[in-house]
């Protein structure tokens, strides 16, 4: 019965360990179309603020162990941003609804719609206008400015 009895606690903490690793273990991140539809935000740690009068919600589905690397799902509505400075951050962008015109400060302009996309330089400076989109963003940044 002892014999047993010390077997079964050894397999509870064979198992309880199997799980904590478990618990710290690396995973995917994954979005559904469910999410990128729009469910995705009504998560607990969506950012919810406004600009020029229109709600932004900004949700991360995944922040890097370094902090330096970051994707998420963001919609915005419309606005218009003269972007001086160097943009700051290399991002992937894939617009789901919407867009956005790119005027860089070349004079060039580009205009991205929804499934299309588009990777801003960490250095672009340009003129960013959009009616408002709903956009998968991919970010990686150096010092991890942009990810908080």
């Amino acid at each position: 019965m002892k014999l047993f009895t010390l077997t079964c606690i050894a397999i509870a903490v064979s198992l309880t360990g199997t799980q904590a690793a478990a618990a710290d273990a690396a995973l995917p991140a994954k979005m559904t179309a469910e999410d990128m539809s729009g469910s995705m935000f009504e998560r607990p740690d969506t950012t919810r603020t406004e600009r020029n009068g229109h709600p932004v919600l900004d949700v991360t589905s995944l922040l890097s162990s370094d902090g330096k690397f970051g994707s998420g799902l963001y919609r915005a509505g419309p606005s218009r941003w003269e972007i001086s400075e160097p943009y700051g951050v290399d991002e992937f962008m894939y617009f789901l609804e919407g867009g956005v015109t790119l005027t860089s400060a070349d004079g060039s302009v580009m205009e991205v719609k929804a499934g299309e996309a588009v990777t801003l330089p960490k250095e672009w400076t340009g003129i960013w206008e959009t009616d408002g989109y709903t956009k998968i963003w991919v970010i990686y940044s150096e010092d991890g400015s942009g990810l908080e």
